[in-house]
């Protein structure tokens, strides 16, 4: 089955997002540099933006179609999104943050429990800190842990690595891989990826979706 069907256009000013991909791959990767329309494209799939016309898919569940009015809203597309910033709530604790996920998961979709996921991202230890205490890296796994619990049908990255220096960058991949794994497997949801750094969507994506002007220049299947 395809895993994400993508047929849109949208006029943003003087750019103009018309964008047709399909993949069936469990992890998949935007690429292209800054202006090429990769968060633009990320936030028409997460229903942020809304298209002038075309369809949105994701495993067989429509979430946009301008032909039938179909259009549904950001919180009924079950997408996990993390921002770069992450944007956890500086109020309460990781293990409050990590819970407010699992309160929006979709009650009928399977997923990981809470303790999956402390595990698989080893944050068990920052369980009863709060989010000023975290270093960078340590802030990114939580708020990758909060969107997982979401059990949503697919976990989208804005530039997960972009904001952190190299030491970070490679703790978070090293996570980012067991994620690739699990999802391979079909435990966890499948993964988008933002990037602009080639080192970055070659190891962590199977299908690198080539951004440029707006447009796909071409979708390249990365080395196994």
């Amino acid at each position: 089955m395809t895993l994400i069907s993508i047929d849109v256009k949208l006029a943003l000013g003087d750019f103009v997002l018309d964008v047709q991909c399909a993949s069936d791959s469990r992890s998949i990767a935007l690429f292209g540099p800054s202006g090429s329309g990769k968060t633009s494209l990320a936030n028409v799939i997460v229903g942020l933006l809304t298209p002038q016309k075309g369809h949105i898919s994701i495993n067989g569940t429509v979430l946009f179609d301008s032909a039938s009015g179909i259009n549904l809203r950001p919180q009924q597309r079950g997408i996990g999104y993390v921002f770069q910033d992450n944007r956890l709530f500086p109020h309460m604790t990781v293990q409050a943050n990590l819970a407010y996920g699992l309160k929006w998961a979709a009650k009928n979709q399977q997923g990981p429990s809470f303790d999956d996921i402390v595990s698989l991202l080893d944050i068990g230890h920052l369980l009863n800190r709060t989010p000023a205490t975290l270093s960078g890296g340590e802030s990114q796994r939580v708020a990758i842990g909060r969107a997982l619990l979401m059990r949503p049908r697919i976990i989208l990255l804005d530039e997960p690595l972009a904001s952190l220096d190299q030491e970070r960058k490679a703790e978070i991949i090293h996570y980012l891989l067991k994620i690739r794994q699990a999802s391979l497997a079909a435990s966890l949801a499948p993964m988008i990826t933002i990037s602009h750094a080639p080192d970055e969507v070659n190891r962590l994506a199977d299908d690198v979706v080539m951004m440029a002007g707006g447009s796909v220049s071409g979708i390249v299947r990365t080395p196994i």
